[in-house]
């Protein structure tokens, strides 16, 4: 039986925007686990994360790599960028526009097909309390459309919510960049 074709998604961010919170959730699947108990973080050594998953009737694995220093990605070759940003921090998301997507941009210039996805965590901690660092979902959808990425999503891995979903559009998008075809958006930007 042939190998299952690997591949591989990069998480980017500004540390502390929850990347690895996100894949620690994952990985303990997103049912059975209370949001109340502290939820055990997977460590960097660890990398890739590993997941082996079967999307249009075939299997995969996605390794997944977190990072937030760019020494760490410049050797990787992605086949999907997630860029990372903490719904309830408003600099993380200015540093993903300014300082992240200008980096993949620089170092991924010969990769025009390369999808780009803008992910949103921490949803749980959207708060009115400070309404100048609100980060509603039409202007990070705006957003992601200014950056010209292929879709934009957000989830809490806290509470799980739209974890599984999230996950599975990430995956989903992944396998598609193992076709001819590609997993480039047609049309512009999508919201999950």
């Amino acid at each position: 039986m042939d190998e299952p074709p690997e591949v591989n998604i990069l998480l980017l961010g500004d540390a502390e925007a929850g990347k690895s919170t996100f894949l620690s959730r994952i990985s303990k699947g997103s049912g059975g686990h209370d949001s109340k108990t502290p939820l055990d973080l997977l460590r960097d050594g660890d990398q890739p994360f590993i997941f082996e998953i079967k999307f249009f009737n075939r299997p995969y694995r996605f390794s997944f790599y977190d990072t937030a220093s760019p020494e760490n990605w410049t050797l990787l070759t992605p086949d999907v960028i997630v860029l990372c940003y903490d719904i309830s921090s408003r600099l993380s998301l200015i540093n993903v526009q300014r300082v992240w997507a200008k980096e993949v941009k620089r170092v991924f210039t010969v990769t025009t097909d390369l999808p780009v996805l803008l992910l949103g965590l921490k949803r749980d901690l959207r708060s009115e309390e400070d309404p100048n660092g609100i980060i509603y979902p039409q202007e990070a959808y705006r957003i992601a459309q200014e950056m010209r990425c292929d879709r934009y999503l957000e989830c809490s891995a806290v509470t799980g919510e739209l974890v599984h979903e999230v996950f599975e559009d990430i995956c989903r998008t992944a396998a598609m960049s193992t076709k001819p075809s590609g997993g480039l958006s047609e049309g512009g930007c999508e919201v999950m």
